[in-house]
Formats: structure tokens, sequence, C-alpha cells
């Protein structure tokens, strides 16, 4: 843990960064609160091992993803007049609560969208080029692993559809970009206003059954809330048209596991990239995780998993600790509250 402290002013914010994702000092954070706040750094995983005076005195939190804020935590934050998720989801953060307790929640939308929208294509790419097996394959045996043929997923994208399910920042940057290859790219979100398909130039559908049965390659780009939680559940699995693609680098349990298990080995779905997981890290002994590694069921040449990296670059991880510093920065200096997710009219008496 690192406390900074400031000195000269008269009034001065205390702020906790519970769950810090970042190494070394907090010099972008301290340039943005100058001499305004004593920053409180630690790096937990649960709220456990965070001083339950720290919790009760802060003026506001700033936390990543490693940590659930829940109603308990909650409670105890007697002082704190805001949360800022440094990041997309909030899921961890029992908003409700927060809101119960008169504590905006806000996140911080606009810092990762190139890199998740890259890495989301990168990965389609990576199935639909074979470049993850071709490069196994040549690594264990230069000789025989010299074969065009190994890689099952392999398939022309031009002229293939591209679904994306939710189509906010990240879901529109990424249909950009496939419709750059060529795609024909269809979109289902009932929360986006009519109109914005012709301004993209895609293809709109109203039920995600109707575009899971037309899909090729099906991305996700939807928050996590009892609505999406298992959103790709067994009878989603059942529409899939055969050899499709599944690309998700939105909230692990939005895809039901043991369903997405089923579908590879059955062969209904050609192949899956997961940027995330319902429980990151993975546990060695989830099926999926051993199904992938034990090498008898070709599954390793069909799934791609990464470390929930899909908004990491030092451009973004710099841009996600500046901005979510001003969110707090503008609330409480200035009073401007800005990307709230837990709704003002959900708000009881907002704390000042």
């Amino acid at each position: 843990m690192k406390t900074i402290r400031s000195t000269g002013v008269t009034t001065v914010l205390n702020i906790l960064y519970p769950d810090a994702q970042f190494t070394g000092d907090p010099e972008i954070e301290t340039a943005v609160f100058g001499d305004r706040a004593n920053l409180h750094i630690y790096r937990a995983r649960s709220a456990g091992e965070i001083p339950e005076d720290l919790w009760r005195e802060c003026d506001a939190a700033v936390c990543y993803h490693d940590m659930e804020i829940g109603a308990g935590t909650i409670s105890q934050m007697q002082r704190c007049r805001q949360i800022v998720r440094a990041g997309v989801g909030f899921d961890q953060i029992d908003i409700a609560a927060c809101a119960r307790n008169g504590i905006p929640v806000c996140n911080t939308p606009d810092y990762g969208t190139t890199d998740v929208a890259d890495h989301a294509i990168a990965m389609m790419l990576a199935l639909a080029r074979g470049i993850v097996t071709y490069h196994e394959q040549l690594k264990q045996d230069p000789l025989d692993g010299w074969n065009f043929m190994a890689a099952p997923t392999v398939r022309r994208l031009a002229g293939q559809v591209f679904g994306v399910v939710g189509l906010g920042r990240i879901g529109t940057a990424t249909a950009l970009r496939a419709k750059a290859f060529g795609m024909d790219v269809v979109f289902y979100d009932p929360y986006r206003e009519s109109g914005v398909e012709l301004a993209l130039g895609i293809r709109r559908v109203d039920s995600l059954s109707a575009l899971l049965r037309q899909a090729d390659v099906v991305t996700l780009h939807v928050p996590l809330t009892e609505e999406t939680r298992n959103l790709m559940d067994a009878k989603a699995f059942s529409l899939l048209r055969p050899g499709a693609l599944l690309i998700n680098t939105a909230r692990g349990p939005v895809v039901e596991i043991e369903a997405l298990l089923h579908a590879l080995l059955s062969g209904k779905l050609a192949g899956a990239a997961l940027d995330v997981l319902p429980m990151e890290p993975p546990s060695p002994d989830d099926p999926l995780i051993a199904a992938w590694q034990d090498g008898k069921s070709e599954l390793h040449r069909r799934l791609i998993l990464s470390p929930h990296a899909a908004f990491y670059s030092s451009s973004s991880l710099r841009d996600v600790r500046e901005k979510s510093a001003k969110v707090a920065v503008d609330y409480l200096l200035n009073g401007k509250l800005r990307n709230c997710v837990n709704g003002l009219d959900a708000i009881g008496a907002i704390r000042r």
C-alpha cells in the first residue's frame, strides 16, 4: 500500500484505490488530483484486505475489476460521495446498494474502445486464418508441422455474416472493422435508437435468435446484467449455423461455459475465442480448461483464450488512469457528474 499525501490546501479529499492495476507510483493520478487529495493506493483482491478506517473515511473510491464491492462494504463507506469504475463494466459493484446509500457510481466507457475492438477482430482472424494452430504446429515440429490443412477453422471472411450482439461504443467500432473486411455486418441491440443501422451501413435484426440463425461469426459486446447473464446458453448455441465462430471480449458469465463446451465438442460450434471467463483466473479443474489442455479432443485447435487483456495497451492503461481520476475530480470538486450508471432517479439523497 502507498499513500501519497497532499499539502497546502484547506480541504483535502481522501481517494481510495482498493485494487489498483498499475505498478509504480501514481504519477498520472497525482497530476490530475494535484494537492487536492490524499491517494491511498492498494492492490488488494478482497475488500477485507483494506483497513476499515479507509473505507469509512474515503471521499471516493476508484475501483478496477479485481474486487467485489458489495452491500456490506458500501455500508462502511460513511463519507463516500462517489465510486468510479476505472473501466467499462461495473458488475462487481452493487450499484443498487450504492444508490440506496446516495452514492453515484460512474464508469469510464471511452478509454479502451479501439483496443477491445482490435482484440475482437484479432481473435476472429486468429481462428479464421489458423494463426495459433499454425504457430503451435511449427513450434513443435518445423517439418511435420508444415501443413496448411492443420487448422480446422480456416475460412474466407469476405462475404460472411458478422453478427454483433450489443452495438455500444465497442460493438460499433468492431462492426466497422468487420465491414472493412468485406463482411456482411448485422447487429442485435434493442436499446439502440432506430436509424443507427442506416448511418453505419449495416443491417439490424429484432431478436438474438434472428442474428444467431444467420451469423457465421458472433461477437459479444454487452454488459453483464441479469438480462445478459448466460445469454449464450444451450438454446442459443442450438440456433447457430454449422461452422460458426464465437468471440467474447465482454464479460465471462455472458456465456454459459458448459453449453459452450458441449457446442465445441459436438461440432455445432467450429471455434471460439474468449478474452473473459466466469472465473478469472480459471481453475485448472474447470471442464473447459481441462478439455482445452488435454489435447485429445483437438479443442486446442478450435479454442483461443487470452487473460482479460482486450482492454490492454500502454496507451489504454494511461487513458483509464487519467480519465477515471478526472471523473472523480469533475464531480467531487466541480459538481459535474459524468457516466453515472446507477441512475440519478434510483439514487435517494445524493451525498454532498
